[in-house]
């Protein structure tokens, strides 16, 4: 590495950091609930967004860990995060294939009720970033994470309505696999940026 690979980023403001462990809390709760309620629902596009949930919880984490390291370390920490988010969707995509070949009856009405909380959540936490949203591939993965999660929560709500609407599972195996495209989605785009991050950093080592 360069001399950009010791060169340590300053800080962002306290209140940024007071913002994540707020986010992290909610996320860990909601995570818990989602998780519970999946089950019970049968419901794979529960499931899908509980396992957004833990994983926004273990990216703020480490967002909070890499804050006022090197650019390097960042870096890696945004590295990180993108692979993770890529397996999610693998595993996703993975777990809504074996509930189409055993079959499964999701509960719409408690799909609907858990996403409608869940939704809330994600919202106070995009509202809550949303002056934090610029900024490098680790602090920009954060935002991304409330905003996806909020929009995914919004498709599970749908799914749940069309579940009960329409007396069928599809709708729910539907949405899992757009949640699965919406974690590859960002995984690409924020290991887009790490890799950019990266050159510029390697050319400030060579310069």
């Amino acid at each position: 590495m360069g001399c950009c690979d010791h060169e340590i980023v300053e800080n962002p403001a306290p209140d940024y950091q007071r913002v994540l462990w707020i986010v992290l809390a909610i996320n860990a709760v909601m995570f818990v609930v989602e998780a519970a309620s999946g089950v019970l629902a049968d419901s794979r596009a529960l499931q899908a967004d509980a396992l957004d949930f833990l994983g926004d919880t273990a990216t703020y984490g480490l967002t909070l860990w890499a804050l006022g390291q090197s650019v390097a370390w960042r870096v890696r920490a945004a590295r990180i995060k993108g692979v993770s988010l890529l397996l999610m969707g693998v595993i996703v995509l993975a777990n809504s294939i074996w509930a189409l070949v055993q079959g499964s009856a999701p509960q719409g009405e408690l799909m609907m009720g858990v996403a409608s909380l869940a939704l809330s959540a994600n919202v106070i936490s995009a509202l809550l970033l949303l002056r934090h949203r610029q900024g490098d591939a680790n602090i920009r993965s954060a935002w991304l994470c409330s905003r996806n999660d909020a929009l995914a929560n919004l498709t599970v709500l749908i799914s749940g309505t069309l579940v009960v609407w329409l007396d069928s599972r599809w709708p729910d195996l539907l949405v899992a696999v757009a949640i699965a495209g919406l974690f590859t989605h960002s995984a690409v785009s924020i290991l887009r940026q790490a890799r950019n991050e990266s050159a510029e950093e390697s050319g400030c080592g060579t310069s």
